[in-house]
């Protein structure tokens, strides 16, 4: 049974340990700090326009999803590696568009590494996901509308 909760700041560490955690797309917690992302701009972006979700099995996270109403984006989508192909990464990514959508953001997006053999880019192409384009950092945009789930 896989529950979805809303990440609160007490939560900031567990979204640490489970961001670190993957194989695909792995970043040490210095690579995030070098890019801006700690635990206060984490705890800011939660008392902004962002929201994050946790999906915890028998009590435990799992995973989790954020996105961001201003940016009409979801920037972040990691599960815990042995806890991939459950479900817990599409409720995440419907509790997050079904979010954004509610804020007025339409359409919306999100950037993925550009290699159909990567899991999350045929993850997100399975959720109904239209590539548009790719970005300078060799990122494929991937958009989504509230009228085409």
């Amino acid at each position: 049974m896989i529950n979805i909760r809303a990440a609160k700041s007490t939560d900031i560490e567990t979204l640490f340990q489970i961001r670190t955690s993957v194989v695909e797309n792995y970043q040490s917690r210095e690579e995030l700090t070098s890019l801006g992302i700690t635990p206060q701009t984490i705890a800011e972006m939660l008392q902004s326009t962002c929201c994050a979700w946790i999906a915890e099995m028998n009590g435990e996270p799992i995973a989790f999803s954020m996105a961001n109403a201003a940016e009409r984006t979801i920037f972040a989508m990691f599960v815990l590696p042995g806890f991939e192909g459950r479900g817990a990464g599409r409720r995440l990514m419907e509790q997050a568009e079904a979010w954004l959508w509610s804020q007025g953001t339409d359409p919306i997006w999100l950037l993925t590494g550009n290699d159909p053999a990567l899991r999350a880019y045929g993850f997100y192409l399975h959720l109904g996901w239209t590539p548009i384009g790719v970005e300078a950092d060799g990122q494929v945009k991937l958009v989504k509308s509230a009228n085409h789930q």
